[in-house]
């Protein structure tokens, strides 16, 4: 039976979906959640702990290769670390974080709920809101939407667009300029400053192959090469570095920055003017869940609200604690916040992530792109009034991502600053979106005569030197109503700017790192705590690297030919083309929303 509290899934939202594909047979949710049959298998090739996304990803891609998986979760929700939680669920969490049921994984949770979402009796409910742990966007060109769309796990999920990226300068919200349109037409650029934008832009798609200009740099800061090639004023080198490329600090060396700059930049326009997607209904957890599904689909087992109690390398045995038990014949995959209570061999999560998430009650939709539902903020280092060092990232969704009612929206912020100095970047950043939205959306400059003037033949107009002069200074009747704020800190064994390497799980088979004393050879895997990146970039390469631990080879890590070929998506332009003739009440067949690619990247149907 379904919990009450959980949010259905985005595949439960349209039961009806796979109706008319015989071909495809895909288990309601509840059939996982309560497993049938409800016994554990006796023996499977392996057992997986933790539903997170490297978790659910590998789950996937091994029952698609035909391994016998046996997946549990502690938790009667999937996702783990990268969980979609409801506000009665983060609340839970948080108290287990503070009880130390998470030891190396999370601290320091602070909570705060409104009276408007509190015991179920206020304005709202707490399955109205999705709360991400690890929140996450997904570049347009990336490994893991390629496996998304081979697997047919999109088939389970809805994306839309977001191409609202903003970097916070000057006491305001500066829109990023990215496309070679907008740089021509941007009246605030300089011819110069333009042309080097092109110049550069023109460079960076194929960096690797103009050794000459950048290997000087290779050992320096991205700054560097930005100024002294490129010249670019302070204002271009913030959006390149912090906005496009995501970067963390000022000491980004060059190849990094110019991959991740790269990345977004190559990403644009392969289904619309924009760069990057979310996913509706919850990020990672969302995405956790559509791949347990494809994972089912494929013959994994799945029992959650199942703990593994312990594990006995040299019998190959673990124990859950329902009293059941199960013969691994290969490798146990453990999450470090799934391990045992006794386990002290969970590998050093030695980097902090800061994160705050809260939900305001206002729409926010000044700061979203017309027919989207999400933006994206940067804190430059030095931009906040805490002197920041490092950057704050924003992640804003309003209620068009399906996790806010209207009205309201949810904000996430993080940071890679060390110590007690992240709390108060975190703070001022927060303060300074508060202060922003307000005067962006406040209606008392419409009765201020000296900023809102009539003209000769009745019509509104903005007094732009008296804004100008003002805008900064005004301060709004309103305030911002919080209905919820979490804090916690996260660590994890990857650093800023990496992906999981391959020698993070050498140590897992190290004698000195067992279970049971006396094995020589633990079997034991663990997977990395998601990193502070906010993209799924790390994901893949994780899921790949354990695959190949496992396996022997990552050469049919997803190599999947369905028996039909009718699901290929179309290309951009065949969709373009087809729009024009389809009704707009029947989907297109691709990953483009069928009210336009400006608007949504949609259901993915196929």
């Amino acid at each position: 039976m379904l919990s009450p509290e959980r949010r259905p899934s985005m595949a439960e939202r349209r039961p009806t979906m796979f109706s008319s594909q015989s071909h495809i047979v895909v288990p309601h949710l509840a059939g996982i959640e309560d497993p049938l049959p409800d016994s554990t298998p006796e023996k499977v090739d392996v057992l997986i702990v933790g539903t997170g996304m490297v978790e659910s990803v590998l789950a996937a891609a091994l029952s698609w290769q035909g391994s016998n998986v046996l997946h549990v979760d502690k938790n009667d929700y999937y996702g783990d670390t990268s969980a979609t939680l409801t506000v009665d669920q983060a609340k839970r969490w948080v108290k287990q974080v503070n009880e130390g049921a998470y030891p190396q994984c999370y601290s320091n949770a602070k909570l705060y709920v409104s009276t408007s979402i509190a015991n179920g009796k206020g304005k709202y409910a707490s399955r109205d809101f999705g709360l991400d742990l690890a929140p996450r966007i997904l570049f347009a060109k990336s490994d893991l939407l390629s496996i998304l769309v081979k697997s047919r796990v999109h088939q389970y999920l809805e994306f839309q667009s977001l191409s609202s990226f903003h970097t916070y300068e000057n006491d305001s919200f500066e829109k990023l300029t990215n496309t070679k349109q907008e740089i021509f037409t941007d009246q605030n650029l300089p011819l110069m400053t333009k042309r080097n934008l092109m110049k550069f832009i023109k460079f960076v798609l194929n960096w690797e192959d103009q050794p000459e200009v950048w290997k000087a740099y290779s050992e320096r800061p991205i700054t560097e090469i930005l100024v002294d090639k490129f010249k670019l004023e302070k204002p271009q080198v913030f959006e390149l570095m912090f906005s496009i490329g995501l970067c963390y600090n000022m000491n980004t060396k060059t190849p990094e920055a110019l991959q991740r700059i790269r990345r977004y930049l190559s990403s644009f326009d392969v289904y619309g003017p924009f760069s990057v997607l979310y996913s509706k209904y919850g990020g990672p957890g969302e995405l956790s869940q559509g791949f347990c599904r494809s994972a089912a689909v494929g013959g994994a087992t799945y029992k959650l609200n199942e703990s593994l109690t312990s594990y006995d390398p040299s019998t190959r045995v673990a124990y859950f604690s329902d009293g059941s038990k199960v013969s691994v014949s290969e490798k146990v995959v453990l999450s470090p916040t799934q391990a045992p209570s006794y386990n002290q061999n969970i590998p050093k999560q030695e980097y902090e992530i800061h994160r705050l998430t809260c939900i305001v009650e206002k729409s926010c939709e000044e700061w979203f792109s017309e027919g989207e539902s999400a933006a994206v903020v940067v804190f430059p280092p030095g931009s906040l009034k805490s002197g920041n060092q490092v950057v704050v990232q924003a992640f804003i969704l309003g209620q068009g991502s399906e996790t806010c009612p209207q009205g309201t929206s949810i904000w996430y912020l993080s940071t890679t600053e060390q110590g007690p100095r992240a709390e108060m970047d975190l703070d001022a950043a927060l303060e300074a979106m508060e202060a922003s939205i307000l005067r962006e959306s406040s209606s008392d400059l419409e009765n201020d005569e000296s900023i809102l003037q009539i003209g000769p033949n009745g019509e509104a107009m903005i007094n732009s030197v008296r804004l100008g002069q003002s805008f900064k200074e005004y301060i709004p009747r309103e305030n911002i109503q919080y209905l919820f704020k979490l804090y916690y800190t996260q660590y994890t064994s990857t650093p800023p700017f990496a992906v999981v390497e391959p020698s993070f799980f050498e140590m897992n088979n190290n004698p000195s790192k067992q279970m049971v004393p006396g094995a020589s050879d633990n079997g034991v895997l663990y997977t990395a705590m998601p990193s502070a990146e906010i993209s799924y970039d790390e994901v893949v390469t994780a899921a790949r690297i354990l695959y190949e631990k496992i396996v022997g080879s990552d050469d049919d890590f997803f190599d999947l030919d369905f028996e039909d070929d009718d699901d290929v998506p179309i290309s951009k332009e065949d969709y373009e083309n087809a729009i024009e003739d389809d009704d707009e009440d029947q989907d297109i067949n691709m990953g483009v929303g069928r009210h336009g690619s400006t608007e949504c990247v949609g259901e993915m149907e196929i």
